[in-house]
């Protein structure tokens, strides 16, 4: 580039990376944006016009550094502190929980109920479920809060992969027409183009809806088996395990000493469901995207020169990512997944804390936190001014390098 800097393009000339300044900019296939930027020792990760987060290190205990980690959607701010440690010569962060719950609200949570439990989500009008509806749907019956905590954390990464789909077309500047899960077949057909260009874009952005107003699946349409919701209940028992064992600890956890296998390489986890848009590469060199909700498993533990593992794709929604194809997915990027489900768990255990008892489900013991792994950080109010700005550099850049080109 001219002014500095290099970019990648895509055989038909729309960026794919550009590294400037101190910024990296990685443009999926859909249009989605992620940047990520360095300053003072604080990280910014914008992932579009409406969201991101910030990094800053905050706390340290028995020779182990902490991380605040504030992020910014929707209007509002979640700070959470995050755990630091090495392996192989990288750093990784881990979520380390505010507070902890006693054994006895573990062992309910992770032992079966009494009776499975039917329970009313309340999404039939949300729009995010309309437009997923045919692909994913919640369990009939929860015989443990496993299930139930794992219909909770793909609901919020279908909410996250709606909001991002939402705000790519902002950023390619598409005309968002009324939300038509409800419309008529003449009204659904209407939006139909003879442009190829036109009809792809309205078929990638309402997608089963383009195919009958958002009924059941068209025949061979792919939809999330049960066989993979149940691995991933069986990772969330292992989680809530997990987390009762750190909670046993406390402050008695053993200091940091030397290298530490990170969750996205354990060995004995093998399940991660995507949290944001990847942008991945095939065995066979074809580039695909997966997005929030979809699940994947890693098939290799030592990630190549590059820091990327193996993973074959267990379910994912329509033209994205086949099912069965092998990708090669950032450690990094695996770590976040995990760190995403980490946080979605801790959150669907406080709603069942809150609601045990009602709307059927059974009560529970003593629900009372103790202080975690490291004071609860305040959130930084400042993110959404730092993306922000971050966005109009990232503008500039993505404009460079297409006049460089």
């Amino acid at each position: 580039m001219k002014n500095g800097g290099s970019a990648q393009l895509r055989k038909n000339g729309s960026v794919r990376q550009v590294q400037t300044h101190g910024m990296t900019i990685n443009r999926g296939m859909r249009g989605g944006r992620q940047v990520r930027s360095v300053h003072n020792g604080r990280t910014v990760v914008g992932y579009g016009r409406h969201g991101g987060y910030s990094q800053r290190a905050y706390f340290n205990r028995g020779g182990r550094s902490y991380y605040q980690r504030t992020y910014y959607r929707g209007g509002h701010y979640y700070a959470y502190g995050y755990r630091g440690y090495g392996w192989g010569g990288r750093n990784y962060y881990g979520y380390a929980p505010a507070y902890y719950y006693g054994p006895a609200y573990y062992g309910w949570a992770y032992n079966p109920w009494p009776a499975p439990v039917t329970y009313g989500w309340g999404w039939g009008g949300a729009p995010w479920y309309g437009y997923y509806g045919g692909w994913y749907n919640p369990y009939p019956v929860y015989p443990t809060a496993a299930f139930w905590l794992t219909d909770f954390l793909l609901a919020a990464s279908l909410q996250a992969a709606y909001a991002a789909q939402q705000d790519n077309g902002d950023n390619n500047g598409w005309l968002v027409p009324p939300a038509i899960q409800n419309a008529t077949g003449d009204e659904i057909a209407a939006l139909w183009s003879t442009d190829p260009l036109v009809a792809s874009k309205l078929q990638a952005r309402y997608g089963m809806y383009m195919l009958g107003g958002g009924a059941a699946p068209a025949a061979g349409a792919p939809q999330m088996s049960k066989e993979v919701k149940d691995a991933i209940s069986e990772e969330m028992k292992n989680e809530i395990a997990a987390e009762k064992d750190a909670a046993a600890a406390g402050s008695n956890a053993p200091a940091a000493t030397g290298d530490q296998v990170p969750p996205a390489l354990d060995p004995k986890i093998r399940i991660f469901v995507v949290a944001t848009d990847e942008d991945l590469t095939t065995s066979d060199g074809t580039e695909c995207t997966l997005t929030g909700g979809d699940v994947i498993s890693r098939t290799t533990d030592k990630p190549d020169d590059d820091n990327m593992v193996d993973a074959v794709v267990k379910s994912s929604k329509k033209d994205e990512c086949a099912i069965g194809a092998t990708v090669g997915v950032a450690v990094d990027d695996l770590q976040e997944m995990h760190n995403q489900l980490r946080i979605q768990m801790d959150d669907g255990l406080k709603e069942l804390a809150s609601k045990q008892g009602k709307n059927g489900l059974p009560a529970a013991p003593d629900t009372k936190t103790t202080a975690g792994e490291v004071p609860a950080p305040q959130a930084d109010t400042n993110v959404s001014k730092d993306l922000e700005e971050q966005q109009k550099d990232a503008d500039a850049a993505e404009a460079e390098a297409k006049q460089s080109n």
